[in-house]
Order: C-alpha cells, then sequence, then structure tokens
C-alpha cells in the first residue's frame, strides 16, 4: 500500500484529504439509505451495500484505492439507476477518484498502517567494523 502514494500529507493538506473522506462517505450513506428504504428489490439492496462498504472504508480511511474505486462505482450506478441529478452523480465519483490518486492522508488507518515508519539502529558495543554484504571495503583480489 505504502508504494501507492508518494506520501501521507499532514497538516491542511491531510485536513483537506479527511474532509474530502468525509463527505463522500457521507453522500454515499445518503446514497445507500434513500435505497434501502425506497424499495427492496436486490439491485437496490447491492447497491446499498455496496455504498455502505465503501461509505465506512472511506471514513475510516481505510484500504482507499480499493474503497475510492467501489465508491466510484457506487455513484456511477447510482448515476445511470436514478438519472435525476447525474451532475451531483459525477461528482462523488470524480471525487472519490481523486482520493484514489492522491491518497487517505496522515488521518486514516491506512497511515497508520502502511505509513512510513522511523526505524532506529542502534550501533553495537563491539569494534567489528567488517563490512555487511554488499558494502563498502575493498574488493577481493
Amino acid at each position: 500500500m505504502q508504494r501507492l502514494f508518494s506520501s501521507f500529507a499532514h497538516g491542511a493538506p491531510g485536513a483537506g484529504l479527511l474532509l474530502m473522506r468525509v463527505t463522500a462517505s457521507t453522500c454515499l450513506t445518503l446514497y445507500a439509505t434513500g435505497a434501502l428504504f425506497s424499495d427492496a428489490t436486490t439491485a437496490s439492496t447491492g447497491f446499498a451495500l455496496l455504498s455502505l462498504a465503501a461509505a465506512l472504508l472511506l471514513l475510516a480511511g481505510l484500504w482507499t484505492p480499493v474503497a475510492g474505486v467501489l465508491a466510484a462505482i457506487a455513484a456511477g450506478w447510482h448515476g445511470i439507476a436514478l438519472p435525476l441529478d447525474v451532475r451531483a452523480d459525477a461528482l462523488l465519483g470524480m471525487l472519490c477518484i481523486a482520493l484514489v490518486l492522491l491518497g487517505p492522508g496522515a488521518w486514516s488507518a491506512d497511515a497508520r498502517l502502511f505509513g512510513w515508519k522511523r526505524l532506529e539502529i542502534q550501533n553495537g558495543s563491539g569494534s567489528d567494523s567488517t563490512p555487511g554484504p554488499g558494502g563498502g571495503g575493498s574488493p577481493p583480489v
């Protein structure tokens, strides 16, 4: 997952990504509740489950690339099934694709699980100065 993002943004950019995730998950939750309470067809139940799963993953910032793609599919599905306001569905789909491309930000489960780690390597107390494998030293003669 780390290789998908160059960094997990901190500060104002991280707050902006958090706001984008919250907005997308709120819209998806509203779509899902509307689908669940309007009619109980198999298609609307599948749409509602897909939307709720994507909304929860985006809100937590967990598996953001997968959740963003699922959310974009759900937005497209909603735009095709109920073409009342296709512009809002297109906007939500583009927002989710932007999250896929930008990443979840520092305030996310992905950043905690897959973010940059800091390792501190302590020198041993011995005076062994032999280079490790592939490192330094003169080539054998």
